[in-house]
């Protein structure tokens, strides 16, 4: 049952499929912990697999972006859109990643107050864009990227992974779905 990760009460799979008990386990070994988000799609095996190809394709795979700035996209987008969930898996997922939690805690509070380089905060500015008013964004928000320092491919990822975000977002948010314990304490140091 999901009840303890989301406010429904729906049935897991059972039988679970093969590859998605051994991606289960891949996350237990890796992190201790299989993320709720994954553990709540585990009613619908086939929509887990498209989140989770969707999610590593952006988070992990290849992009102009780094990893720690693809967070940073996803802490302010979530910080926006005050999803509890994402804002502290993805806090936890940028301290481990820059071992910065002042840095981390600010882009979760107001990244316009984070220390970033100016292309960061272009690139921050641009996410929000894309969550609040995306149908408003023209060439000149485009240009202030370029501007900025960043590729054309880059744009695309930023506003890739603020969509994406965007959705999970909602979806956490509208089901309640509450973070693992292990989030709040990752990477802060003793």
């Amino acid at each position: 049952m999901t009840k303890d990760i989301t406010a429904l009460d729906i049935p897991i799979a059972d039988p679970m499929p093969e590859d998605i008990q051994r991606y289960y386990d891949v996350c237990l070994d890796k992190l201790d912990m299989v993320p709720n988000v994954l553990a709540a799609y585990g009613f619908e095996p086939d929509r887990l697999r498209g989140f989770s190809q969707m999610y590593n394709a952006l988070m992990l795979g290849a992009s102009d972006l780094t990893k720690a700035e693809r967070e940073m996209i996803a802490v302010a987008v979530s910080a926006h859109n005050s999803c509890h969930y994402c804002l502290v898996a993805h806090g936890a997922a940028l301290r481990n990643l820059t071992g910065d939690a002042k840095l981390a805690d600010t882009i979760a509070a107001n990244y316009r107050h984070a220390d970033l380089t100016s292309g960061q905060r272009a690139m921050l500015d641009f996410a929000i864009k894309v969550t609040r008013s995306s149908a408003e964004i023209d060439e000149s928000d485009r240009d202030a990227l370029r501007d900025a320092g960043w590729s054309d491919r880059a744009i695309w990822d930023i506003a890739e992974v603020a969509a994406f975000f965007n959705m999970s977002n909602r979806m956490s948010s509208a089901v309640a779905m509450r973070p693992n314990d292990e989030y709040y304490g990752m990477a802060r140091g003793k």
